[in-house]
């Protein structure tokens, strides 16, 4: 089956991005990130920012655009069946460019899980930026929940306050 990613969900004055594989296909059919209500990602992130959990999707994407943050997936179209990332054959990956230009000040990139860390190395789009691997916030990723919360909770605030690298010579 042929899985096409969402668009990016940015601040233009966002610092750090928050990198993907693919949408699950209950995220597809949701038409949302990370749409499983397993996914520990939006819980997360609410706590992070000590912020009541709410499933709304408006709410979702206006919590990233408050906290500088922007949100895409290392893949814009693969094939896949069912939603398991190892399943993912012919991936064409996201222009990554583009983001840059509208979010250029970018520094940091948290990638959800080895997979995504390992398709958005291999999409040549990292640059200068810091490139971190984060634990998967997939149901089938079996660390607790607070373990979780605690390293994204760690990446994303340092990141946020880390000063933005002088542009390369």
């Amino acid at each position: 089956m042929l899985c096409r990613s969402f668009d990016f969900i940015c601040a233009e004055d966002a610092r750090v991005l928050i990198v993907g594989t693919m949408p699950s296909v209950k995220s597809l059919e949701r038409a949302q990130y990370y749409g499983h209500p397993r996914n520990a990602f939006w819980p997360i992130l609410f706590d992070v920012f000590g912020e009541a959990y709410r499933d709304d999707y408006a709410l979702k994407q206006a919590l990233i655009r408050a906290h500088h943050l922007a949100l895409w997936d290392a893949a814009a179209c693969c094939e896949r069946e069912g939603s398991l990332d190892s399943d993912m054959r012919g991936v064409v990956y996201n222009d990554f460019d583009a983001l840059y230009r509208v979010c250029p000040h970018i520094h940091t990139v948290l990638c959800n899980g080895g997979m995504a860390h390992t398709l958005f190395l291999r999409s040549g789009y990292a640059g200068n930026r810091h490139v971190v691997r984060m634990p998967s916030t997939s149901p089938a990723y079996t660390l607790s929940y607070v373990a979780k919360r605690e390293a994204w909770k760690t990446a994303l605030l340092d990141a946020l306050f880390e000063q933005e690298a002088p542009p390369a010579k």
